[in-house]
């Protein structure tokens, strides 16, 4: 069966180029003129994985992706940004609000193509992963060396903000709504993100969440 695509863009070309180019690779797609549109197809269709424009009706890309985010079932959710908005301040607040990754406008449908390919491998084997560890009670193995008598909390070494900024990743909080809630900046938070990747040896945030979970750091 294959995995489907949600592709939210106010631009019919835009829909209608990537939709066309993914349905060729193998994919079925859906598509959402709007933001609202989209969240509405995310809760009915569960698609593997998103590719939404910023600038869109009713919700705009960031709104969307915070709303997704929300929802315990689409926490791991991967999130593209593909847009003409490619500012640095633009690109961080995209970074902030969820996405996994950020694509100006223009673009090659090939390298659209490599980059959903590569988020979809690594949210299939994490959410594998997690699967057979809810459901049969194994123990993955922590890419870590973990002893019999630590936790892989206690190896990892996390500070007690630390744990409380990964909580609240695994919420899908933004790192804007972490700060709120933290007295943080949004930069200070993003420096405790960073220092969780580097402790877990995850890449980004799609995978922190997995990690967590899979390994009880939290409830």
């Amino acid at each position: 069966m294959p995995l489907t695509i949600l592709v939210a863009d106010d631009d019919p070309g835009t829909r209608l180029a990537i939709s066309d180019y993914l349905e060729m690779s193998g994919y079925s797609v859906l598509t959402a003129a709007d933001g609202q549109q989209a969240l509405a197809m995310v809760e009915a269709y569960h698609p593997h994985l998103m590719v939404t424009d910023i600038i869109m009706p009713r919700m705009n890309g960031y709104e969307l992706v915070r709303s997704v985010r929300q929802h315990p079932a689409f926490r791991l959710l991967p999130v593209i940004f593909l847009t003409a908005r490619n500012k640095t301040e633009e690109r961080i607040q995209g970074y902030q609000s969820g996405a996994d990754l950020y694509l100006p406008k223009p673009f090659e449908l090939k390298e659209l193509g490599a980059a959903i390919r590569n988020l979809l491998e690594r949210s299939q084997m994490i959410q594998s992963e997690y699967r057979l560890s809810q459901e049969d009670g194994l123990r993955i193995p922590l890419p870590l060396s973990v002893s019999a008598t630590e936790s892989p909390e206690q190896l990892l070494h996390f500070t007690q903000r630390e744990r409380e900024v990964l909580v609240m990743l695994t919420h899908g909080l933004s790192n804007a709504q972490i700060g709120t809630q933290l007295h943080l900046s949004p930069r200070t938070v993003e420096k405790y993100v960073s220092n969780l990747l580097r402790k877990t040896e995850t890449s980004n945030r799609a995978e922190l969440v997995g990690f967590a979970m899979k390994h009880g750091l939290v409830e």
